[in-house]
């Protein structure tokens, strides 16, 4: 099935509506993540094999000592900044 779709605006970035009939087909609902890939001159979209989700307890267990931060120094307040 091919059906034409206007781009547009999203925040800072483009997007499309996907028709029902075929969001339907694949059983897409509005949460559910989609792989987006360049193919030639084709975009390539397809449901994920596993939808991710994210909770803090575990974004923060993934820190290490390896792979921390250092603080940034950005100097002196400017404005009414309570530091």
């Amino acid at each position: 099935m091919e059906t034409m779709v206007k781009i547009q605006k999203m925040g800072n970035d483009l997007g499309i509506n996907i028709p029902s009939v075929v969001a339907n087909g694949f059983s897409l609902r509005e949460g559910l993540y989609v792989n987006v890939q360049k193919n030639g001159n084709r975009i390539i979209i397809e449901p994920a094999k596993t939808n991710v989700s994210y909770n803090l307890t575990d974004m923060l267990s993934g820190i290490t000592e390896n792979n921390i931060h250092q603080c940034i120094e950005t100097g002196t307040p400017k404005g009414n900044e309570i530091w």
